[in-house]
């Protein structure tokens, strides 16, 4: 369920990018869930072909998945198939963090794959023959087989993937899976039912072997007699119409181009990565730090396979190798990375036949998620009530008033003062024991439930992302003016308004990127 203000803050990005009529369907969707397309005209009492060019624009920019189910009707009569429509609340949000995965990209793979992924990241979805004209636009990319290398790199970084079925249909869950035999052990493991959504994205996903997979004749015939001619590019709105289509043939029989897009999933692990890297030399050591990136390095292909919060388990002697590449590496020995690994929370196997290790990723977030909060807490109550929330988050259970009065040294007065505060707030919970006996007590114990404050941290962490962006846009609306003058003019008083500005601005976006990288924290890590 997407908070409150995490639907503010992806209702005013997509309204930013692609107007007030998508920004109200994709609010729609987000307020009220998977809906049909009558629907979706019903609840935002648009037209039905805003909604149907909404809905094309959206999908096209991966921001809403459609898929087909079959609807019960009234007996006798054939069954109906709907195509029901979900607003993908992640790939919404990621339009803000575009300059951290450009930046990554520019990093690894330099400028020539920067501008097909700038491209993607711009239209949404591309096919190959669309990217290679694209790029033929420019003068420094003219040749179609250096466009083709780019993007083949892209693929084995699996920064770009192939865009999911447009329109997938989802069986009656009976037909999907058949019943499994009483007393097998799959049968005794109970699973969760998974949601509609989740079925639509399973069965909309390509198959991993294929995923980034680049087929021999897109990179032949067609692209390479067009490549010398000058092309214009498509427009948005034919895309679309594209795109839109939920045929896999066109009506002479021809296979449809094979479209791609970004890969959101890659750039979202490795900033996990970088995010838990950064966490431990910072907390641990620089040592550790070295030893958790070689580690992460290792086990990439697994993870992005397993898709687990536990890297896969790797020797001793693949990590040192690993070690000894990174920067300030090469001094270490087997004792220090063992050392290290201690540090991660590893432990030392007591006879070295088999010494392999596996760090537990998910622990290292919860840990850093824990002081975001404490720092929080810091900043809103004071050190008293840090000591006390900190105390109930290792405690991880129901302590007493005077328990916890007497471990954090503050007097009970002011512990039971600052606890119904954090209460109110929302930052604690509270239990009434009452003992019977002689003289009758009434016992007030207490304890942080994560799962309920995380969800609100994370609510308020997207209500201070949508200020910041609105107050960029207020900023640069006022000087709006003064953006429109050319350079030379910028004299006097206009140039202090002009660095003023400046100024305010890479503040607020400097403050957006570093709150963005907490909200990542608790809602993508």
């Amino acid at each position: 369920m997407v908070s409150q203000y995490g639907i503010k803050l992806a209702a005013y990005l997509i309204s930013s990018s692609y107007g007030d009529f998508c920004s109200k369907v994709c609010e729609c969707l987000l307020s009220r869930g998977t809906l049909t397309l009558a629907q979706i005209i019903r609840f935002t009492e648009l037209s039905r072909e805003n909604v149907i060019n909404c809905l094309r624009v959206l999908i096209h920019q991966n921001c809403v998945q459609a898929f087909s189910i079959q609807q019960e009707v009234a007996f006798g009569e054939a069954p109906k198939i709907v195509t029901q429509y979900m607003v993908l609340f992640d790939n919404t949000i990621h339009k803000m963090r575009f300059p951290k995965f450009m930046q990554i990209v520019s990093e690894e793979l330099g400028k020539d794959c920067l501008g097909i992924f700038e491209g993607l990241l711009q239209h949404g979805r591309l096919s190959l023959n669309q990217i290679i004209d694209r790029n033929m636009q420019t003068p420094d990319n003219s040749d179609v087989h250096a466009v083709r290398e780019s993007f083949s790199r892209l693929l084995n970084a699996c920064f770009v993937e192939r865009c999911p079925a447009p329109e997938p249909f989802l069986a009656p869950p009976e037909e999907e899976t058949p019943a499994k035999k009483r007393g097998t052990k799959s049968a005794k493991i109970a699973e969760a039912p998974k949601t509609i959504e989740q079925r639509a994205l399973e069965t909309a996903t390509p198959m991993e072997s294929i995923r980034f997979l680049m087929e021999i004749d897109t990179l032949s015939g067609a692209s390479e007699e067009k490549g010398m001619e000058s092309h214009n590019i498509a427009t948005l709105e034919e895309k679309w119409k594209q795109d839109f289509s939920d045929a896999e043939l066109s009506s002479s029989g021809k296979k449809k181009e094979i479209l791609w897009r970004v890969n959101f999933e890659e750039f979202v692990r490795r900033l996990r990565h970088k995010a838990c890297i950064e966490y431990v030399r910072i907390r641990l050591s620089d040592q550790a730090g070295i030893v958790l990136s070689a580690i992460l390095e290792l086990t990439r292909s697994s993870e992005t396979r397993l898709k687990t919060d536990k890297s896969a388990s790797v020797s001793i002697n693949d990590i040192y190798d690993e070690v000894i590449k990174k920067d300030g590496g090469l001094g270490m020995d087997l004792e220090r990375v063992r050392a290290s690994l201690v540090q991660l929370g590893c432990q030392i196997p007591t006879t070295g036949i088999d010494e392999t290790y596996s760090i537990d990723l998910k622990n290292i977030i919860e840990l850093a998620q824990n002081e975001e909060v404490e720092s929080v807490v810091l900043k809103r109550y004071g050190r008293e009530a840090y000591r006390i929330f900190r105390l109930l988050t290792k405690s991880g259970r129901l302590l007493e008033t005077d328990k916890i009065s007497d471990t954090t040294f503050v007097e009970k007065k002011d512990t039971l003062k600052i606890l119904y505060k954090l209460w109110k707030d929302g930052y604690l919970h509270m239990e009434k024991v009452s003992v019977n006996g002689p003289k009758q007590a009434l016992f007030l114990l207490w304890e942080v439930n994560k799962e309920s404050l995380w969800v609100r941290v994370l609510d308020e962490m997207h209500h201070a992302a949508l200020n910041l962006r609105l107050r960029i846009t207020y900023e640069q609306d006022q000087e709006k003016e003064i953006l429109q003058l050319p350079t030379e003019k910028l004299v006097g008083e206009l140039e202090k308004r002009y660095k003023r500005l400046r100024k305010v601005r890479i503040i607020l976006e400097s403050s957006l990127m570093n709150l963005d990288d907490a909200l990542m924290l608790f809602h993508d890590f």
